[in-house]
């Protein structure tokens, strides 16, 4: 019997993450894709994203509505309301045998929580890791408990995963989905990006994207502005810089790179969003990543290209050495770019190693969706010591 399997996406990234497990859904004869999008996919403020999926071929199934124009975290909060009244419609018109869900925004956490009462069993990526700066990590940790598989991107979160009381035999380790490009996607050349983005890039270049940090104490203005303040401390250098997501203080960043580029218009390009092969083509020729976003730490590694990550939004992520943090203020983030400019942290001809996988995680995930059946009660499991050997 042909399975049908809902997936969800609420954000350009994650969506970039999730475009191979797609691929591999659509074109698999057991199975059949239904696409639930919502979030900032149907925003035009965060450049109508949901265009880019139609254009890789995907039928979109449900477009539901959630975000509010608003920079706050009652905003936030009204939204997830929206889309648990959203969902909760779109799910039961599609009658689907399982839902995936990706990650921890809070888009997501809505979804998972209607699938849960709809008894629509979760199968969860990117579950057990810690981003102890924003509320992603409780999100994270809700949908893992919401979830009936599991599969992680390393063999410490797959332990993690457990210790929340999953039991071992859901829980797989399965590397990082995004991972799946470096295989199975060609990389667009210098020359290529330019005309895309119709500025002319030249090396070398940095690549930002900072988000709002929503739990530490880390004002996103001038946070933001502190990372403007060093990156003009490396004139020869152009900026490429992307929006950040619809996390409540967001938007004031919005109009503040945005005045960065108008003042810049020869050196810096804001972009509301790359899409993922131009997003992993322009790292791949970047000379450093800077900012707070996950793709700095799960998936820059892979092209050898360092990472300067800011604050303490992503703190309690597994990291390749090649990952420089540092603290949010101007004389911090100044020193981890030089450091990162001029190569300090690897020897000379080394290549890093990255934590996450090796780019073979969607044919895995797969094989999870088949095997899962249509049970969704589940025991809490209490750990052992050899469980976590």
């Amino acid at each position: 019997m042909i399975k049908k399997v809902a997936v969800f996406t609420g954000t350009r990234a994650e969506y970039g993450l999730l475009y191979w497990l797609l691929k591999d859904i659509q074109s698999d004869v057991e199975l059949d894709l239904k696409l639930l999008v919502s979030g900032m996919h149907l925003s035009p403020e965060f450049g109508c994203t949901y265009t880019q999926i139609e254009n890789d071929g995907f039928e979109i199934d449900e477009k539901i509505e959630i975000l509010l124009s608003s920079d706050t975290a009652v905003g936030v909060a009204k939204s997830m309301g929206l889309g648990v009244l959203g969902f909760a419609d779109a799910l039961d018109r599609l009658k689907a045998d399982a839902l995936v869900i990706l990650g921890d925004r809070f888009e997501a956490l809505a979804a998972a929580q209607t699938a849960m009462i709809l008894k629509i069993p979760i199968i969860h990526l990117h579950g057990g890791e810690i981003t102890e700066g924003a509320y992603d990590d409780a999100i994270r940790h809700s949908i893992s408990k919401l979830s009936y598989l599991h599969a992680t991107s390393t063999e410490a979160y797959r332990k993690r995963v457990i210790q929340l009381g999953e039991n071992p035999n859901r829980v797989k380790n399965v590397g990082a989905i995004g991972l799946d490009h470096l295989q199975r996607s060609e990389m667009l050349t210098l020359t290529q990006i330019s005309e895309s983005l119709g500025f002319q890039l030249l090396k070398p270049y940095f690549l930002v994207t900072y988000h709002p940090v929503t739990l530490a104490h880390e004002d996103p203005v001038e946070s933001f502005k502190a990372l403007l303040n060093s990156i003009d401390s490396f004139p020869r250098h152009q900026v490429i810089i992307t929006y950040p997501n619809a996390d409540d203080g967001g938007r004031k960043i919005i109009s503040i790179l945005e005045e960065y580029a108008n003042l810049n218009p020869v050196r810096v390009c804001a972009i509301k969003s790359l899409g993922q092969q131009r997003y992993l083509s322009t790292v791949k020729h970047a000379d450093v990543v800077i900012g707070n976003s996950s793709s700095g730490i799960i998936e820059v590694p892979s092209f050898n290209v360092p990472t300067v990550n800011i604050g303490m939004r992503q703190k309690g992520r597994l990291a390749a050495k090649s990952v420089l943090h540092c603290q949010a203020d101007e004389a911090s983030i100044t020193s981890a770019i030089n450091n990162a400019v001029n190569r300090v942290y690897k020897t000379a001809g080394e290549r890093i190693i990255n934590p996450y996988g090796a780019g073979d995680t969607s044919r895995k995930v797969i094989n999870m969706i088949k095997s899962l059946d249509k049970a969704v009660m589940k025991t809490f499991y209490d750990i052992t010591t050899d469980d976590l050997l």
